[in-house]
């Protein structure tokens, strides 16, 4: 019998953390976890790692640090806080698998430690390729180490490609459910509250990728992770709108064929995929039925009514850091929606004034990318 795969989630307390727990609580004979870290959810945090008997756990606000060790250490777990653990923590021979559940920028240092450190890297933080592909796809091939997708569009690739064999791919087809505003008006977008835009139609997500799935930004930058998980130019990267979320995403051959990956919407297939690969495991999800679902249905998406979409592709095409300022921009400008400081439309504003008041760098090094990320969020601020 194989021996049960070592598991380190950074980020277990959010939505696809939990997603994951759920996988590996359903195969506790194939997987086993060694690590476990939250931002600040301190109670939620400690409840797993009873739980799952995880060697130690991770506390990334400093002022949960005495509770949760008071909590965790006479059970025998090891608590531990800030960054430096966490990069620490995945590179160590007692794991094999980092989930990057992470949201935001603040994935990317520990996920590049675990590549630098050779692991298998189940891949949700996008921001990390997002800001950072070009270094982080160079520490992969470096270290020989590993990213499986676990964004449903990226695993759907992926597993096309595996079934494609040597034929090359001449264009990917990435589908988006066009989010909760996709029949509405330019007009009534403009004056969408938060609260409307988190009620995605299809997906269970947490608060801040579901306002990207919302303004499609989210969907700008699956095409960057695409360039860089899947090598492919941004013209050869083609976003369709599909709102049954059934079909996952496409890739083209030559010829014209198109293969396609099928599924109803449960995060917990890309994420079951990635921890057994190259096997497959049962998760509980419902199974797809074409028959009663009917029809299926694709369009192009409306760049005027998510100009996020397009300003993520001007960021892939111009490279170097454009990439990691409009991330940066857009996450300061999403906080702020999510506060009711700004306006639907505001979002997209204030990512292109910061995007086009850029220091820009051709070839950024580690360095320049976390000096990108303060300097466009400071600009974003500013601008608010």
């Amino acid at each position: 019998m194989e021996k049960r795969r070592r598991i380190a989630i950074l980020g277990s307390t959010g939505s696809i953390g939990t997603q994951t727990l759920d996988v590996i609580r359903q195969h506790p004979d194939m997987f086993e976890v060694v690590m476990l870290s939250a931002g600040s959810n301190s109670s939620l945090l400690a409840s797993q790692a009873v739980e799952f008997d995880a060697d130690s756990a991770v506390i990334c606000d400093p002022g949960k640090y005495e509770a949760l060790a008071a909590e965790l250490q006479p059970k025998g777990i090891k608590v531990f806080t800030g960054e430096d653990s966490l990069c620490s923590l995945v590179a160590g021979d007692n794991v094999d698998i980092v989930v990057g559940a992470m949201v935001g920028f603040a994935g990317l240092r520990p996920t590049l430690a675990a590549l630098e450190a050779g692991k298998i890297v189940a891949l949700a933080n996008k921001e990390t390729l997002v800001a950072a592909g070009q270094i982080m796809t160079a520490a992969m091939r470096k270290s020989h180490s590993v990213i499986l997708p676990v964004d449903s569009e990226h695993s759907a690739i992926f597993q096309c490609l595996m079934a494609a064999g040597d034929n090359p791919v001449v264009k990917i087809h990435l589908t988006a459910s066009g989010g909760p505003f996709r029949t509405w008006s330019r007009s009534q977008i403009a004056s969408a509250t938060a609260a409307q835009a988190l009620k995605h139609p299809n997906w269970d997500m947490g608060a801040k990728v579901t306002i990207d799935s919302a303004t499609m930004m989210n969907k700008g930058f699956e095409v960057m992770e695409a360039r860089w998980l899947f090598d492919m130019a941004p013209d050869d990267i083609e976003v369709l709108v599909h709102p049954e979320s059934i079909v996952h995403s496409m890739i083209e051959f030559e010829d014209g064929a198109v293969l396609a990956q099928l599924g109803c919407p449960d995060m917990r297939q890309p994420i079951s995929y990635a921890l057994a690969f190259p096997g497959r495991i049962t998760v509980g999800n419902r199974k797809l039925d074409l028959g009663s679902i009917g029809s299926l249905h694709f369009e192009k998406p409306d760049m005027e009514k998510f100009p996020c979409l397009g300003l993520a592709y001007e960021a892939l095409r111009r490279g170097g850091n454009a990439p990691c300022a409009l991330n940066a921009a857009n996450e300061v400008a999403v906080a702020a929606y999510l506060k009711g400081q700004i306006g639907f439309y505001d979002i997209p504003r204030l990512a292109e004034q910061s995007l086009h008041g850029l220091n820009f760098a051709a070839e950024p090094s580690l360095d320049d990318i976390f000096a990108t990320n303060g300097e466009a969020a400071a600009k974003a601020r500013e601008l608010l």
